[in-house]
């Protein structure tokens, strides 16, 4: 992989560095090579290697760990993310979810660090990783399960932040439950949601809305275009979801 090229434009970084500690302007300490840090994380989720595998030139491998390590327990990657998000795509709000499959090394977490949202499915040892987005297919809510969890129980706390009156909210038939239609007429909203099979009264949906749904998968493309996101290698659930919302942040700058 070649260590030298960048992910962020000065655009984005103008962007960005605002929302990040280490501020001239912060009270503490001011950051050293802060861009340089945020770009030796985004190489290595581009190229999911091990830590200890960082090019010389983002500096010791186990400082940036520390930092990174700092700042996921501190939430600074889902405080910027929220603060790049606007409400310009909330016509459509649209939640989904998407299995990534576990490296052997992502095992092994402390068990008195808790469940690390990690599961048996038909697709082996995995993380399920749940999502909403708005209208241009950008990452709003984000949760991890095991890879065996259910998607409509998790559905609502995806939703209830960002529904809004007036608003389609887009899924497949996995998310055809009554408390989740309740959920969203509530708010206003119109679910777009295909019945069950085994509904015995099927409900209506407006079919040429739910053609939209394609925003949510192109969504995950996106992000599984990082490595360390289409394969998850982290021990803990905390770390894995901190490089997610990196990933979301770049998708919104």
């Amino acid at each position: 992989m070649n260590a030298d090229r960048t992910l962020l434009t000065d655009a984005q970084w103008a962007r960005l560095a605002p929302l990040l500690p280490g501020q001239a302007h912060s009270p503490g300490v001011t950051a050293k090579d802060t861009r340089l840090f945020v770009e030796a994380i985004l190489w290595r989720l581009r190229c999911g290697v091990p830590w200890r595998d960082l090019p010389e030139r983002f500096g010791p491998w186990h400082r940036v760990f520390v930092r990174f390590s700092r700042w996921k327990h501190s939430g600074v990657w889902a405080k910027a993310l929220a603060a790049l998000q606007d409400e310009t795509g909330l016509s459509q709000l649209q939640v989904d979810s998407t299995i990534v499959r576990a490296h052997q090394h992502a095992a092994g977490a402390l068990k008195k660090k808790g469940p690390q949202a990690l599961g048996r499915s038909r697709g082996g040892f995995s993380t399920k990783l749940h999502l909403s987005c708005d209208a241009q297919g950008r990452p709003r809510q984000l949760a991890l399960t095991g890879g065996q969890a259910g998607d409509c129980p998790h559905a609502p706390a995806l939703l209830v932040a960002d529904l809004r009156a007036g608003q389609h909210v887009l899924a497949d038939r996995a998310y055809d439950a009554n408390y989740l239609r309740e959920q969203i007429t509530q708010a206003g909203a119109q679910a777009v949601i295909p019945s069950k099979k085994n509904r015995k009264v099927p409900i209506a949906h407006d079919a040429q809305v739910y053609k939209n749904r394609n925003q949510i998968e192109r969504c995950f493309n996106r992000l599984k275009a990082y490595r360390a996101i289409a394969n998850r290698f982290e021990k803990t659930a905390l770390a894995y979801l901190a490089l997610v919302t990196l990933a979301a942040i770049r998708m919104w700058l």
